[in-house]
């Protein structure tokens, strides 16, 4: 703890008096432009990872980047969704899993979790993702849970499309869905092509994107 209070001082001290003006004028308001979803491990840190500042992304985290379709009981996570596409109106979602995550990878080994029953039940929004994985072919362990990790952003995807607002959003041509993979070691992100149903590398494919519906316009 001590080493986290030290870091708040130094950022006390150094770091926002640099960004004096930044933070006043997020002090009232803030206009993100992207929300970004990601799994709550300690190692895949978005604003890191996107080089932004505060205010530039709303961000949503929890064990395995999921996203509950939406139902009767939304919770906190379709909460925070509909606050980012219906109030604060960003323009992008992200859905960013990371490899060697802890959650992917027990759902792909069939890793007992009777002794946590709250992951197990959560990790149950994952089970589309896990039925296709497991229909098919995987040359060792580590390919399985590779091949999980990109499964599941796939189906996350298609479980935010569930959501009203986000349904409208893309109705009306004001949202993009995107679906990355970080791979920790590298630093790389690998993009869901929603075009060819691949991932390609980002860097080398900037313009990749997941679901981008264009607005109708009625004659």
């Amino acid at each position: 703890m001590k080493e986290i209070i030290d870091g708040f001082l130094k950022f006390q001290q150094d770091a926002f008096p640099e960004r004096v003006k930044l933070f006043k004028d997020l002090a009232t308001q803030q206009s993100p432009r992207a929300l970004f979803i990601s799994c709550s491990d300690s190692r895949l840190v978005p604003e890191l990872v996107t080089q932004r500042e505060p205010g530039e992304l709303f961000v949503i985290r929890n064990a395995g980047n999921i996203v509950p379709s939406y139902g009767p009981e939304p919770g906190g996570v379709s909460a925070s969704v509909e606050y980012a596409v219906a109030a604060l109106q960003v323009a992008d979602i992200v859905i960013c899993g990371h490899s060697d995550c802890g959650a992917m990878t027990a759902i792909a080994t069939c890793k007992c979790l009777d002794h946590m029953p709250a992951v197990a039940g959560w990790l149950r929004y994952a089970d589309s993702a896990r039925v296709v994985n497991e229909a098919r072919q995987h040359q060792d362990r580590h390919s399985k849970v590779e091949a999980m990790v990109r499964e599941n952003v796939i189906a996350q995807l298609a479980n935010i499309q569930t959501h009203p607002s986000v349904r409208l959003a893309l109705e009306e041509g004001r949202v993009t869905l995107h679906g990355w993979v970080y791979d920790i070691e590298s630093g790389r992100i690998d993009a869901f092509d929603g075009r060819t149903g691949r991932f390609l590398p980002l860097a080398a494919n900037p313009q990749v994107h997941a679901v981008s519906h264009q607005p109708k316009h009625v004659a």
